[in-house]
């Protein structure tokens, strides 16, 4: 604790907290205009239900309209002008140059959410996340996911798997099978679990045929607009392997960043356990292909690029038409904004991890610095209350072994290793942040822990 002494001996309190990130300004006007268009878009399809089914149609677009409207409150939108106002002179480019999109209700907007993805919510939502445009290379990957979304829309398939869905669990069929599994003694629960993810859906996927049919139209209105539909191919690529990849070149190398002359890193944070606890807490069986395609965020991506494959080969355009500076300038920033609301929606292990990748490929990035000492803090006083369970995930097969490692560290540091962790990590990088008011905040947070 002598450097947190000797620091607040010299230093002044400050009261005002520096964030890691300042969020680009949203119009708070057009989240609201876009929450009232799904609203009525709502309203329309509840008072369209018929007799046949009624009840259940109605609870599914209460769901339905539920995560919408969750989406719409949150922080997760991105309408700033400037940054909405790039996505919509895209959005128009494929609109203008295809005559069936002329009418189309579709609401586009950025998300900061993390995970490597885009969707159509059914109701002309359509979100591009963070965590993927920050992937790609150029526009016209951009155009083919936008263009692929509002197939997905234009082809109505929410709706058609909601109506499907519907008619499934109310066909004769399926209550036969209910019934007998009502009579049996044995593995009820395992049987009705899979029964139910036979039929079950999620509005923000779809299936695989849907996927193959939602690329097919993306090609035919991409290739009107002037971008280069190969971008199809390169984005299908990235996609199948996105989910093990990362942003930043250097992986994060824990027992380096939190190796510290007055306080060594202890590989028993990171180590698997011991052989005789192996068999219950780690599983080393491998994958098979089939298996490890089925954890895939987007599954099935190279049978979706021999199916056009053809089609590819006979197309050419450009890789950019609306404005390259701001495209490269909204993968710096999303970075930055994905890696803040992960901490702001108390993601914290997710934010820990960006921090520390963002660190580890520019050591002297003080927003990168601020913010791996903010997540220690929190988790300090999440542990210390018990609460560490909601802000750090658990180890999965499906994690990239970085953030694993890292999963496995914090659940097994003790309240005490986390502050010596943090003093040794402020220690090493006070000259460069001293002036970094946030950081003296963190720092400040610090000292009262061993009070």
């Amino acid at each position: 604790m002598l450097f947190l002494l000797v620091y607040f001996s010299l230093s002044p309190c400050f009261s005002q907290l520096q964030t890691a990130y300042i969020f680009q300004k949203d119009d708070t006007i057009l989240r609201k205009k876009y929450h009232e268009e799904s609203v009525g878009k709502k309203n329309l399809l509840i008072q369209s239900v018929g007799k046949e089914y009624a009840s259940d149609y109605k609870k599914i677009y209460q769901d339905q309209f539920k995560l919408i409207e969750d989406f719409w409150k949150s922080e997760s939108p991105v309408t700033d002008p400037e940054v909405n106002g790039y996505l919509q002179k895209i959005v128009q480019k494929i609109m203008t140059a295809n005559e069936n999109l002329k009418n189309i209700d579709a609401r586009v907007v950025f998300s900061r959410d993390w995970w490597p993805n885009a969707y159509s919510m059914g109701d002309g939502t359509i979100a591009v996340n963070a965590g993927l445009y920050i992937f790609l290379s150029n526009e016209a990957e951009l155009v083919f996911i936008l263009c692929h979304e509002l197939a997905h829309y234009y082809l109505e398939h929410t709706p058609k798997a909601i109506k499907k869905y519907v008619e499934t669990v109310n066909s004769e069929t399926f209550k036969a099978q209910i019934k007998r599994l009502s009579k049996e003694e044995y593995r009820v629960n395992q049987q009705l679990e899979q029964l139910a993810k036979s039929i079950a859906f999620d509005i923000r996927s779809h299936g695989r045929d849907k996927e193959s049919e939602a690329d097919k139209m993306a090609f035919d209105l991409m290739k009107n607009t002037g971008y280069d539909p190969a971008a199809i191919r390169t984005t299908l690529e990235l996609l199948d392997k996105v989910d093990d990849s990362l942003f930043y070149s250097k992986p994060v190398v824990l027992n380096k960043i939190f190796d510290f002359e007055e306080y060594p890193f202890k590989m028993k944070w990171i180590q698997k356990e011991s052989s005789i606890f192996s068999q219950l807490k780690e599983d080393d069986s491998p994958l098979t292909k089939k298996e490890k395609d089925s954890l895939k965020t987007h599954p099935d991506c190279s049978t979706r690029i021999l199916q056009l494959d053809n089609l590819l080969k006979q197309e050419n355009g450009k890789a950019f038409i609306i404005d390259e500076n701001m495209f490269y300038l909204l993968k710096k920033n999303f970075y930055l904004e994905m890696m803040e609301y992960c901490y702001q929606s108390e993601q914290v292990s997710r934010n820990l991890f960006y921090s520390l990748l963002l660190l580890e490929n520019d050591p002297e990035n003080k927003t990168a610095i601020y913010s791996v000492a903010r997540a220690l803090n929190h988790l300090y006083e999440a542990q210390k209350d018990h609460k560490l369970g909601f802000l750090v995930e658990k180890e999965a097969r499906f994690y990239p072994e970085q953030y694993n490692l890292l999963l496995r560290m914090l659940d097994r540091l003790r309240l005490n290793e986390i502050v010596s962790l943090n003093i040794n990590f402020c220690k090493k990088h006070y000259s460069l942040m001293k002036d970094h008011t946030g950081f003296k905040k963190e720092l400040e947070r610090l000292s009262g822990f061993n009070k």
